[in-house]
């Protein structure tokens, strides 16, 4: 660029606030210079946005269409704009002086949060008293964290063990530990030395013990119910069990509680809850209640120290702890116990989960199986297509049948959730606050989808055949 010309940046601001920076022509430039395979499959499903809020649980897209949202991953816990959230974020913003990004220094904010956190994690897990806590910006950042604390605190032990279906993260420690072929094989050779079990068979962990033996393996990594996978819950007494292999071979305990913890299970720790004690828990999504970028990673001192002594050299991030996410999670987590969230999200669960199974008696020529714990639930869509007239397609089929899926939900009022490691699986994670007239109107919204879509066939002959046409075009071309 020429000395002295000025540089002026396409976008402002306060075109995008003020509106000016219209959806049309943000899709435009989000296939231009984001990720346009995405924005092109979300276009052909007709369910590609941008969107507007109407509430903290609905919201109305570019042609007026509204939907109640049980989508996000589970990392909305309160809906979108949730006004004690909200409110607080702007008092936050008016009043707060405290440094942004308090690296080299004590914060308020910071150690509010890490107060509260070991105080209710050592309620249910009495062990964590003394724990610390270590700040990161996602999921996947608390889970690398867990992999350097295990390694660290047992030098000599370099086995992982990990379950089939499990979600750990796409970042490269924790790929390891998610076994999806799809994830995977790109990126390989992965950390070594990862042992991967059928999830829910605890004689098939007392046996790998024995075969590698315990001092050689660091850590045992679960989720207490696998959320990508399918929203797999456990068989009774599973979690109980790998408990005691692992305390009776002196093996650590990684708790991905990511996606379950802090409510969204029906339980404040699903791990705990299960009989599970683990030395480590991960959590994030709903920490930062649907509008902060936070990860946690608690463990007691005897695991963390060996990383984090001193000025912590061997880990460390420039985000973790920043001031405004601290805030944002210490108010998320006033309101998830004045509003005692995690009991109302295993009533509305119950009432949930039984109304889908009526659902799927009702239409099992769609609906194959439902599945939930909690405010996570799942609906296993039947193939789209026959095994007979798709030989080696099953995976394409098992996307079509959870995009077609996922689009008649959108269509009848609902947005959800993919699973992209059970591609026939749409989960619904609505908030946690979602009241109750709006929890049954969404409930039955779903109902009058499977009545429009009895089968498969229905859900194919729904979708117009330009739409169809251009997602086989995106799917081919990948």
């Amino acid at each position: 660029m020429p000395s002295g010309d000025v540089v002026r940046l396409p976008v402002s601001s306060s075109d995008v606030l003020q509106g000016r920076y219209d959806g049309k022509t943000a899709l435009k430039d989000e296939m231009a210079h984001g990720n346009p395979v995405l924005m092109r499959t979300l276009e052909a499903l007709g369910m590609v946005g941008p969107f507007t809020m109407t509430s903290p649980w609905e919201m109305t897209d570019p042609r007026g269409h509204s939907t109640i949202n049980a989508g996000g991953y589970a990392a909305i816990p309160f809906g979108d704009q949730y006004p004690p959230l909200w409110d607080f974020v702007r008092s936050y913003a008016q009043n707060d002086r405290s440094l942004g990004l308090p690296q080299q220094s004590a914060s308020t904010w910071r150690a509010a949060l890490e107060t509260n956190l070991i105080a209710l994690v050592s309620r249910f897990l009495p062990q964590h008293k003394d724990s610390k806590v270590f700040f990161s910006n996602s999921g996947t950042e608390a889970i690398e964290a867990a992999i350097k604390f295990v390694k660290a605190a047992r030098p000599k032990a370099r086995h992982l063990i990990n379950f089939k279906g499990a979600y750990h993260g796409k970042t490269f420690g924790s790929l390891a530990l998610t076994p999806n072929p799809e994830y995977q094989d790109m990126f390989r050779p992965l950390m070594p030395n990862v042992t991967t079990l059928p999830f829910g068979d605890a004689d098939a962990l007392e046996a790998t013990v024995r075969k590698i033996g315990a001092r050689n393996i660091a850590a045992v990594f679960l989720e207490p119910v696998q959320g990508e996978a399918g929203v797999i819950v456990p068989p009774p007494g599973f979690l109980r069990a790998v408990n005691a292999v692992c305390k009776r071979h002196d093996i650590l305990i990684v708790a991905d509680e990511i996606q379950t913890g802090l409510g969204r299970a029906g339980e404040w720790f699903a791990s705990a809850a299960g009989g599970l004690e683990p030395d480590i828990v991960t959590l994030a999504k709903p920490l930062g209640g649907g509008m902060a970028a936070i990860g946690a990673t608690i463990a007691p001192p005897k695991i963390i120290a060996r990383t984090l002594g001193g000025f912590g050299k061997r880990h460390s991030n420039t985000f973790g702890g920043n001031s405004f996410s601290m805030a944002v999670g210490l108010k998320s987590l006033e309101i998830l116990v004045a509003e005692n969230l995690p009991d109302r999200a295993k009533r509305l669960g119950a009432l949930g989960l039984e109304r889908l199974q009526r659902v799927q008696a009702r239409y099992p020529g769609t609906l194959e199986a439902v599945r939930g714990q909690g405010l996570l639930m799942a609906l296993q869509f039947k193939p789209v297509l026959p095994k007979n007239l798709t030989p080696g397609l099953a995976e394409l089929v098992g996307e079509l049948s959870g995009g077609l899926g996922c689009r008649a939900l959108y269509v009848g009022g609902i947005t959800a959730n993919f699973s992209l490691s059970a591609k026939r699986v749409i989960r619904l994670t609505p908030a946690l606050t979602m009241p109750d007239a709006v929890f049954d109107t969404l409930l039955n919204r779903l109902e009058a989808t499977f009545e429009r879509n009895p089968t498969g066939g229905h859900l194919l002959r729904h979708m117009p055949l330009d739409r169809l046409v251009r997602l086989g075009q995106i799917a081919f071309s990948g």
